[in-house]
């Protein structure tokens, strides 16, 4: 099992910045990769980012690159993802989880135009 706990959601208007956190624990060394998924009201989940924990190979959805940046810190379990230029579309609750397989309770990230 790995837990993950997410922190960094708020409230912030079109063009800021935000920065969430994800912290693993448990079985993490099990772990191959960490992602970052959304979903705003009335649609379903999508992938944003992830990123690998032996190499840190990234990958993210086309309409967050040049905006947001995934990164990973492998001494301390926890990933990041910085969002800068936030626009309202980007609402939604972000979701952190573990080789797709395990997922944090979500944080909400909402931007005012």
């Amino acid at each position: 099992q790995v837990q993950l706990v997410e922190s960094g959601g708020g409230l912030v208007q079109a063009g800021g910045s935000l920065r969430l956190s994800c912290a693993a624990s448990g079985r993490t060394f099990s772990s191959a990769a960490m992602g970052w998924f959304r979903q705003a009201p009335g649609k379903e989940r999508e992938f944003v980012a992830s990123i690998t924990w032996r190499l840190h190979i990234t990958n993210y959805k086309d309409s967050v690159k040049g905006r947001f940046a995934i990164s990973a810190d492998n001494a301390k379990n926890t990933v990041y993802l910085q969002m800068n230029d936030l626009k309202p579309e980007d609402t939604a609750v972000y979701y952190c989880n573990s080789d797709q397989t395990f997922w944090g309770q979500g944080t909400q990230v909402t931007v005012s135009s």
